[in-house]
């Protein structure tokens, strides 16, 4: 073992795995269940709009996808000897893209929640809502091309460990 394959890189990747889904899920989980509470308090009201008004509830599901697929592609890389450069740049994108869809998923909540009871008032807010809703979801977005970015630079230097 070198100096730069130490036994303990693979942890910092499989954390990496871990953060992206456990972040990610956070706040696709917060940003549905905030944005459900709006919609059923709306669908009280005005139960015509519910199918329109789910479009927060499905934008924030698809934050857990975005660390599923950052996970599933950092898993690819991990192996039993691996470098520490690649173990760290591995932790950082899984906790880029876990941590921007945390953010993403908060503010999805909020938004929706706020903005499909607003729409019950008032349909014309709809499109406003919409707007905001899809600046949220690219601050998610966001995470995801920096993690996978940063993991291709984790599988340039596969080979330095076998020298």
């Amino acid at each position: 073992m070198s100096e730069y394959c130490p036994v303990y890189a693979p942890f910092f990747g499989a954390m990496g795995c871990t953060a992206a889904v456990v972040f990610s899920c956070l706040g696709a989980a917060y940003g549905t269940a905030k944005s459900g509470v709006g919609l059923s308090a709306m669908g009280v009201l005005r139960p015509d709009l519910v199918l329109k008004c789910i479009i927060p509830v499905v934008m924030a599901g698809i934050l857990g996808i975005y660390g599923v697929v950052v996970s599933v592609l950092l898993s690819s890389g991990l192996s039993a000897q691996q470098t520490l450069f690649s173990g760290f740049i591995q932790f950082g994108a899984g906790l880029a893209v876990g941590l921007s869809c945390l953010g993403a998923g908060i503010a999805i909540g909020i938004v929706g929640d706020a903005g499909v009871r607003a729409t019950a008032q008032q349909p014309r807010n709809f499109v406003g809502m919409i707007l905001i809703l899809i600046f949220a979801e690219v601050l998610g977005l966001y995470g995801l091309i920096v993690a996978l970015i940063m993991n291709t630079k984790a599988s340039a230097d596969a080979d330095l460990c076998r020298l």
